[in-house]
């Protein structure tokens, strides 16, 4: 090829290049053959002559150029949970048939976590199309060959588990990078004879690479449970449920999850047919009073009795809460 030509089809290629589109192949097809033949009419006197040129051939260029788009920009999740995935769709916008390969990362900078790729396999291919993770999806092999006709788009998950001890709020990055097989270039590089059918080929607007990420959020999962025990003090010394006896109840509240149970408030009713034990009541083995306003504790007698303590705002990081009081049986 002379330079003259190869120089026309670079700016060809440079052309196709900037009006091209994200999503959308860039021009005509690679490989594709344009001709042109002039003609030129003419008339000698009463003669009328034609004149035809040689026909000249160019073949387009291939323009490689891939595009990656997150699908599930933010997902929520909680600590500890595994197999989270975020969705992506690797598009072919060159104008020829091009091979990639896809390399997952999730130790991106701008999060407060780092996710953890799941293993033996972090990347599965929405091999049955219903756009979530599912038995029949196949898991892709690192270094594999991706290979896309032009305007064609896979789209693939990127598994991560999520560490525990996060925070409500938290937030961690992974990516994952989709790049033409034989490396990266600038755009408007030339590689001769590396296109379809052996054409020239030229790298587009990304370089014939894609880097996309995605979030995990943790969600505010704080839970609270309790626990109730009781014990029986008759007034013989015993642990009899006679009339006359003191129950004591220790309830143990315990917050899980990730984030803060705000406000939380313990209450119990009185139980029938017992009558509350003025001055029982504690919290975290520390007594408090039955009047209201003067600390966390307080007895109400009307409408219904029953004890009522203030928690606070509770996280895991608050531990275990144990609230006592007791009655006498009637």
């Amino acid at each position: 090829m002379s330079l003259t030509v190869r120089t026309w089809l670079f700016a060809l290629g440079l052309a196709l290049l900037a009006t091209s589109r994200p999503g959308i192949a860039a021009g005509t097809r690679a490989g594709t053959d344009i001709t042109n033949t002039a003609q030129v009419s003419y008339t000698v006197g009463a003669t009328t002559g034609v004149a035809t040129s040689n026909t000249t051939s160019t073949t387009v260029l291939q323009v490689l150029n891939v595009v990656a788009t997150v699908q599930t920009p933010s997902v929520s999740v909680v600590p500890g949970d595994t197999r989270r995935t975020l969705t992506f769709r690797i598009t072919n916008t060159g104008n020829g048939s091009d091979v990639f390969t896809l390399t997952p990362l999730s130790t991106v900078p701008g999060g407060n976590f780092n996710p953890v790729l799941s293993t033996p396999s972090s990347i599965y291919f929405d091999t049955d199309g219903n756009g979530f993770l599912s038995a029949g999806d196949v898991a892709y092999v690192p270094g594999a060959d991706v290979t896309l006709a032009p305007d064609a788009a896979v789209t693939i998950f990127v598994l991560n588990n999520i560490p525990t001890g996060l925070n409500t709020g938290d937030t961690g990055l992974s990516q994952v990078t989709a790049v033409h097989k034989g490396g990266a270039g600038t755009p408007g590089q030339l590689l001769p004879g590396a296109g379809v059918g052996g054409i020239d080929a030229l790298f587009g607007t990304t370089g014939d690479q894609a880097v996309q990420s995605g979030k995990y959020v943790v969600a505010n999962n704080a839970t609270l449970s309790a626990v109730k025990s009781e014990a029986v003090v008759d007034p013989q010394g015993g642990a009899r449920p006679v009339t006359g006896a003191t129950v004591t109840y220790s309830i143990v509240i315990t917050p899980g999850g990730a984030g803060a149970a705000t406000a939380a408030t313990f209450s119990d009713p009185i139980p029938a047919n017992t009558t509350y034990k003025p001055g029982s009541m504690k919290l975290n083995s520390i007594a408090l009073t039955d009047a209201a306003g003067d600390d966390a504790g307080e007895y109400d007698a009307t409408p219904t009795p029953q004890v009522r303590v203030a928690l606070g705002d509770l996280t895991a990081a608050s531990g275990a809460q144990t609230v006592q009081f007791a009655v006498t049986i009637n």
